[in-house]
């Protein structure tokens, strides 16, 4: 439950509005197939609802279904000020700013990143995006989306900086592990300057921010639970509905997975990864020799 929905924000409400609905809606033994049909809905968006997609929810929408769970006078005053706040503020990457620069799939993994307790992110080639430093953002950008014209790459990486502040928010700032591959370390993006500084940018920040832990796969490892390439595994807090979501991406397209079997999949090939890589300060070390070499 939110204690503050004043200073909420839209992407809490969100997320805190259908997983309340969710438990709402198992307490009064009601299947979401049984819902719709009452209401006339299509299925996808009760589901919408209580996985929290939607970018604004309709404060009817919310009365309805309290209607039918049986829901008492508080829990409806209280629902229905979730959906009011999305309806009312808007999250940073809804902005007129950002939006041009933004997929819908991505646009919906902002929305469960910045309510999420715990990133797990394993990267083959890139430094994670919430570790990179401008420089490096605006290199990636100019050589994977070529054809871009300048004013498009600054909104990009305007996107990813402004994407890194769940690190340093005032209320439980985002848990990241983050394992990179040792190619990461050993490919000059944008040259040996640009590489030395985020390399020490990594090795910065993991050592100012307790929440942030690193981990490197040395090519000594071998074959890895990761060869297939990079992925991102999102926890929620207790009670949320969805617990953990898987995340992929590449040039073409992206993906958010929410089927048990493949957010198992993914966890259990992040766990071989941290137990396959040295901890985090021979994790550091290495990076730090890395920044030597350059």
């Amino acid at each position: 439950m939110i204690t503050d929905i004043e200073s909420a924000t839209p992407a809490l409400c969100r997320l805190q509005l259908g997983s309340e609905l969710r438990s709402l809606r198992l307490a009064a033994g009601l299947k979401a197939s049984q819902v719709v049909r009452k209401l006339l809905w299509s299925p996808s968006k009760l589901t919408r609802l209580e996985t929290g997609e939607n970018s604004s929810v309709e404060q009817a929408d919310v009365m309805a279904l309290c209607e039918i769970y049986g829901a008492g006078e508080e829990t409806r005053a209280r629902l229905t000020g979730y959906a009011a706040v999305t309806k009312t503020r808007r999250d940073w990457w809804q902005s007129p700013e950002y939006r041009p620069a933004i997929r819908p799939v991505f646009k919906a993994f902002l929305g469960l990143e910045a309510t999420a307790t715990a990133l797990h992110n394993y990267e083959p080639e890139f430094v994670p995006g919430l570790l990179q430093t401008e420089d490096y953002v605006r290199v990636i950008h100019e050589r994977a989306h070529q054809g871009l014209s300048p004013e498009e790459v600054d909104r990009l990486v305007a996107v990813r900086m402004t994407r890194q502040e769940v690190l340093r928010r005032k209320d439980s700032p985002l848990r990241l592990t983050a394992i990179i591959n040792e190619a990461v370390l050993r490919r000059h993006v944008g040259g040996p300057d640009l590489m030395r500084g985020q390399l020490a940018h990594i090795v910065e920040v993991a050592e100012e921010l307790p929440h942030v832990r690193v981990q490197v796969v040395p090519f000594s490892a071998g074959a890895h639970a990761g060869m297939n390439g990079k992925f991102a595994v999102l926890h929620f807090p207790e009670g949320a509905a969805p617990k953990s979501i898987v995340y992929m991406e590449n040039l073409a397209d992206a993906w958010v997975g929410r089927r048990e079997p493949d957010i198992a999949r993914f966890t259990d090939a992040f766990t071989d990864l941290q137990a396959l890589a040295p901890g985090p300060q021979e994790s550091l070390r290495m990076i730090k020799e890395a920044i030597k070499e350059l």
